[in-house]
Order: C-alpha cells, then structure tokens, then sequence
C-alpha cells in the first residue's frame, strides 16, 4: 500500500501549493500524519525493528547441531521461515559440520563463510570444544579462536551473532555444564565488547527445560534426541532465540511456534520392529509391496484412528 500513501501526499502537496488554502505549517503537519500512518518499515527494506532486510543472505556457522539445523524443520530452517513470515526474505549459507570445534571453523571460515559474501553470520561453538575432553579446546585457546572468528568476519563486512553454547546433557549441575560456564561468559562478553547480536540460546535452553513436567519419565529427553543434538522442541527453542535477538517481537514467538508445531513433517517417529529372518521371508511372501512399506501403512492408518 505504500504507493498509495505517495499518490495521496503527491496530490495534497500539489493542491496546497495551487490553492493556498491551508498554511505551509499546517500543511506540513497534515503531512506527516499521513507518513506516519504508512505501514512500519526498515530504512533498509526489511520489517520494523528487525535487523536483516530483505534479499540478505545468513550464515550458519557451527558443529553438528547447527549441520541438523539446516534440515527440514531445524532451527537454521526455523529462522529463516520465521523473518519470512514477518516479511523478510533471507536465504541461507548452512556450514555446520559435526563434531567441529573453535579451531576448525576457524581453519574453514573463509572457505565455508566468508567466500560466500553473507551480510549475516550467527555463530555457535562451544559444545565440542568442552565436550570432547582432552581432545576438546582449552578455554584460553578457545576465546583466541572466538576473537578470530568474529574479528576476520566483521573486517570482511559480515555482521555477527554470537550464541552460546547450548546445554551437554539436560542437567545444569554436571561437571560438563559447569565447565562450559566460563566459554559462555567469554562470549557474551565478547558480543559486548565487538558489538555483536547476542542470543543466550543457554540459558533459554535452560528455562524451557523447567516448563516440562517434573514426573516425566526418568531418562526421557525433552528438547533434544541424546542430550546434545535438538529434536523437534530444542530446534524451535533456538531458532526462537536467534529470532528475538534479530529483532523479531517476543509476543510474535508463541504464534510463530504453533504454526512450526502445525506444519506436517514437523516431527517423525521412527520404530524398530524386531523379528526373525523367517518371519520377514513370510511377509516378504504374502504382502504384495515392500515389508517397511507395509507396517508404515498400517501405523498411518493407526494415527489416524487415534487422533480422531
């Protein structure tokens, strides 16, 4: 509609100036209502307050959390859905590799970032650098790796965020917990002190986790699929908060969630039916298609019977 806003302001402008019938103040004023009432948006053509534009690319850089976040309702995905849907078209650069610490996607940057000419990086590395014990990065190693990072990103011209690390198992009190504390302190200090987008997907992570019940099962997993990587919940959870910390407004999230939550595909369940080799030869007789093919039918048709 904003052609329309310029047609009205065009034809006033041309009518007060013609007939003098208001005074130039007046004129002025009437004006910028009518600029004012236009529909928010960037100076540089994305949505109001939020901070990519339209046609801007993002990288993801990060280990094999981030790698699974480029897939089908990750939370690379996730985001990029979520700018869509607040009016920003952005497209993705996806370098996670699983496994990879501070000192290798340092190694890979310019190959696998800043090669591609993005306008966005989001960061996210810690995990392993704790996690992998000896063969992890010390934290003095690791803050020169961070600092690196982010400096050859800025110098290149790519605007940075900076996400801590998420959680090593669902339990704040373990010692692998404990010792990623100072790594996540180092970099929301470093996001300060760079002037970064900052993004505590932690302790997010942290607060989502006391929102589910207490008496679940024990060893059950509620926002990942192993105590590390995300499933279904933990993707929105961080994609959520890299959406905040671009600008998006928090009152937006839970209608943002409940479209992810509705959109088919969005979670899978994957079974294992044991059997002997005997009664998978009989099967392999009697049903006309693929053995798999036959159980999937049937637990959709199941589904189906019980969601009714």
């Amino acid at each position: 509609m904003s052609w329309l806003y310029g047609i009205i302001r065009s034809l006033l402008l041309l009518y007060f100036m013609k007939n003098h019938l208001i005074s130039h103040a007046f004129s002025f004023s009437l004006l910028s209502v009518i600029t004012l009432s236009q529909p928010l948006a960037a100076k540089d053509g994305g949505a109001a307050g939020i901070h990519v534009s339209n046609g801007q690319k993002i990288a993801f850089l990060g280990d094999s959390i981030t790698a699974a976040g480029a897939k089908s309702s990750g939370y690379c995905q996730l985001v990029l859905d979520g700018l869509k849907r607040h009016g920003v078209e952005a497209t993705g650069v996806f370098a996670g590799i699983s496994g990879h610490k501070s000192n290798q996607m340092l190694a890979r940057l310019e190959k696998h970032v800043l090669s591609k000419k993005p306008d966005w990086m989001t960061l996210s590395c810690g995990v392993n650098d704790v996690w992998h014990g000896a063969r992890g990065v010390k934290l003095d190693d690791y803050q020169k790796n961070i600092t690196a990072i982010v400096d050859q990103a800025q110098a290149a011209g790519v605007k940075v965020m900076i996400l801590t690390s998420t959680m090593i198992k669902e339990d704040q009190k373990n010692s692998l917990n404990q010792k990623l504390l100072p790594y996540n302190a180092f970099l929301k200090d470093l996001a300060t002190r760079k002037g970064c987008l900052f993004a505590d997907l932690n302790t997010q992570m942290q607060e989502a986790l006391e929102t589910f019940p207490k008496d679940a099962p024990k060893g059950t997993h509620h926002l990942t699929r192993d105590g590390v990587h995300m499933n279904a919940y933990g993707n929105m959870m961080m994609a959520k908060g890299v959406l905040k910390a671009f600008g998006v407004p928090a009152k937006d999230l839970p209608a943002l969630e409940s479209q992810w939550k509705s959109a088919p595909g969005s979670h899978v369940i994957r079974l294992a039916i044991p059997m002997s080799i005997q009664e998978y030869e009989l099967l392999q007789k009697k049903l006309d298609g693929p053995v798999s093919k036959a159980f999937q039918d049937f637990l959709e048709g199941k589904k189906a019977d019980l969601l009714k």
